[in-house]
């Protein structure tokens, strides 16, 4: 597909980049059969082919109206195309830059979006970004959760322990990414996390001043926002890489694809490029790393036997979060980790598909993300789980919100399994 930047876009570095990558594009219309929005809309406009002509279009010039900003809006950025795609389209950069580049001339033409949309998307940004601000209002409205109406509640999990958090020093080292929302969402998955890898003899280092990955501003056109995180969270991080910690653990997958992509945002910049590219390059999510300690973690786990030995594991059904398996390209390592530790695991139909969290658009686009959400928990549920297991905290929110069936992070599920063998009881 060919296409001639406007002169606004010319010797920008997010311009070329987006002319590069729309370039690529073959308008085969592969990438309609698994985005998620189009299945649901019908709407050409809704799909990733539809988008780029749309992106195309403002970026050589033509007049965007606030249509075109709406039809990006309803992109998920799961990145499903990405994987469908024969020509290696990059389209998840090209709709951040396209995003952007909307909400630029739009601004510019005095078309702006209605004041109630801007004061979400204001709360949402500066709010879930800000650990200092979300964790006590997550606390309040867990206070108050009851009297939420149900479309709030949905979204307020209740409140649990983080459980114990290990102190034995170990030699090894590595780093783990807190998070955001996490830590007082679900305070038991960085715990969990920090547990397993002890008995592994790793100690989890944490950087109090390192906080959100940036995704969350990054995706809402705030890009130098984002980049001031990212910048932040390599300064938190450097000292402790020089100190000899192997890794930046991240168990939150959406947040692992910013944090790999670190490198690339921070290209250009002098100071930072180069540490941005040694911490791209150090990311690694959890699902990465706890597969190449299988056997020992198989080993601290007694025989199942059918006279003895240890209790049968709950069955459960796994959600691959999109950031997972299209984002980071990581597929079946879950599964197989499990199911060596003796889980019974499912994979529902349509497992490649969206559950609708997508970040902040379960809150912008809820109608939407609720069917997508609602098509999802039928498919989990005709797996008959007793435990719904994800590896995102997004994904588990947003589905959580839709069914009594339990929805933890499938690290949970680990220590759970090594906690019991280890005490003969359940943590």
């Amino acid at each position: 597909m060919q296409i001639q930047l406007a002169e606004f876009l010319r010797d920008r570095a997010d311009g070329e980049e987006a002319a590069t990558i729309v370039q690529k594009c073959v308008h085969c219309g592969f990438c309609t059969a698994t985005c998620p929005t189009y299945q649901l809309t019908g709407d050409e406009l809704d799909g990733p082919r539809g988008r780029i002509y749309l992106m195309k279009q403002v970026m050589e010039g033509a007049e965007v109206s606030a249509s075109t900003r709406s039809h990006l809006d309803r992109c998920l950025s799961c990145r499903n195309c990405e994987s469908t795609c024969p020509s290696g389209v990059a389209y998840g950069r090209l709709v951040d830059i396209g995003r952007a580049v909307v909400d630029q001339r739009l601004d510019a033409q005095g078309i702006k979006r209605p004041i109630r949309e801007r004061a979400i998307r204001w709360m949402l940004r500066e709010g879930l970004s800000r650990p200092r601000l979300f964790g006590p209002a997550m606390r309040v409205g867990q206070a108050v959760r009851t009297l939420l109406p149900a479309s709030l509640r949905s979204k307020v999990p209740p409140r649990r322990g983080p459980g114990r958090w290990p102190a034995t020093a170990h030699p090894r080292t590595m780093i783990l990414l807190d998070g955001c929302a996490q830590p007082a969402m679900s305070p038991n998955i960085n715990a969990a996390t920090a547990r397993v890898l002890d008995r592994l003899g790793i100690r989890m280092l944490r950087a109090g001043s390192a906080a959100c990955c940036g995704a969350i501003r990054h995706h809402m056109s705030d890009h130098l926002g984002a980049l001031a995180q990212l910048r932040r969270n390599v300064d938190a991080w450097w000292p402790m890489v020089e100190a000899g910690a192997e890794a930046i653990v991240i168990n939150a997958s959406g947040c692992g694809v910013m944090v790999k992509e670190y490198g690339h945002l921070l290209r250009a910049d002098p100071v930072y490029a180069g540490k941005a590219a040694r911490i791209s390059a150090m990311a690694r999510d959890l699902s990465e790393l706890m597969p190449e300690h299988g056997d020992r973690l198989v080993s601290m786990l007694p025989p199942a036997t059918a006279g003895g030995g240890r209790q049968a594991p709950p069955r459960v059904a796994y959600h691959p979060p999109c950031t997972l398996q299209h984002g980071q390209r990581i597929r079946g390592k879950v599964e197989a980790l499990l199911g060596a530790l003796g889980v019974e695991v499912a994979l529902c139909a349509d497992s490649h598909l969206c559950c609708g969290s997508a970040g902040t658009y379960s809150m912008l686009q809820p109608e939407l993300a609720n069917r997508l959400r609602d098509q999802k928990l039928a498919n989990l549920h005709a797996c008959a789980p007793q435990t719904i297991v994800s590896a995102n905290i997004g994904c588990l929110a947003h589905l959580q919100g839709g069914t009594d069936t339990p929805v933890r992070h499938w690290i949970e599920l680990v220590d759970q399994l090594l906690h019991a063998a280890h005490t003969g009881d359940t943590p």
